[in-house]
């Protein structure tokens, strides 16, 4: 009799797993799968333009680099700017983390290129955000936002997370191969050109900011990085990066990882010298 009742209770289960699926099925397939990426929308102002760039050999001009200057998460003011690098010149280029939620597994991560003259620019692929809409994981997996890649001053990009918000925020010193370091360059200068002209979506598991970080990596040397979980869950990217040597070895993982973090150092920043400079004052020395 108890086995009957055990049996009777698991066909229960499946079938009310299998009207679950289904419904979500039916609600992809009718209400979500139709919906189509947009570029015309009133957007929030700190992703209402769209970055481009000109590539004229080594020499790239960048149009709406975002340089606003933050006062609070609400009150900023609104400064696109144009930045002019050579990929020849590149000095180092930084992985960061932001830590954004008490869940060690959220987080934002950016990629940050930092020229011989002293220019610093951050890559970000993030949400563009309809005006009232504000980011969530879940709606992020239903075709809620636009896929985003900013382009953005340090002294934007990053200063909102560490003095704005206070978020914990780590950098690192990506190793790659000779060469390498411009081709990613190009590369994501060649896929902010595309999303400027051809929408896509966002997605919380396969295109989110480190998902697709890492398949622009593999577009510029193949395999380069293997498929981990801890790709879908960012605040664990830098044990991958380490371990697979993607990252400047600072004396062992948990040195690393204390050297790395940046945000009680920003938050001392008088506001008046350069924030890129002040931020890697207590970063270690290339090796």
């Amino acid at each position: 009799m108890i086995d009957r009742l055990l049996l009777y209770s698991a066909y229960a289960i499946g079938a009310g797993l299998t009207i679950i699926l289904l419904r979500y099925a039916w609600v992809w397939w009718t209400r979500v799968r139709p919906r189509v990426p947009e570029l015309h929308r009133e957007w929030w102002s700190d992703c209402a333009e769209l970055g481009h760039a000109e590539i004229n050999g080594d020499a790239i001009e960048i149009t709406n680099v975002r340089d606003f200057t933050w006062r609070s998460s609400k009150d900023h003011d609104v400064k696109w700017v144009t930045k002019n690098v050579d990929a020849t010149k590149i000095k180092d280029v930084w992985f960061i983390i932001d830590h954004f939620h008490r869940l060690r597994a959220l987080a934002h991560t950016m990629i940050s290129f930092e020229f011989e003259d002293g220019e610093v620019l951050t890559f970000s692929f993030e949400t563009r955000r309809e005006l009232g809409d504000k980011y969530h994981p879940w709606d992020g997996m239903w075709r809620g936002f636009e896929l985003y890649l900013l382009v953005a001053t340090e002294r934007d990009a990053l200063h909102l997370r560490t003095n704005v918000r206070k978020h914990k925020v780590h950098m690192y010193r990506v190793q790659s191969p000779e060469g390498k370091d411009k081709a990613l360059l190009v590369q994501l200068c060649k896929r902010m050109n595309e999303l400027k002209v051809r929408p896509e979506w966002y997605h919380t598991l396969s295109a989110s900011c480190t998902t697709t970080i890492v398949s622009q990596v593999n577009q510029v040397t193949p395999g380069r990085i293997p498929f981990t979980w801890r790709a879908l869950l960012p605040g664990h990217a830098a044990r991958a990066a380490f371990k697979l040597g993607l990252v400047q070895d600072w004396g062992g993982y948990a040195e690393t990882l204390q050297k790395s973090r940046i945000d009680e150092n920003a938050q001392a920043w008088n506001g008046e010298s350069d924030f890129s400079h002040h931020i890697r004052e207590t970063l270690p020395p290339p090796s």
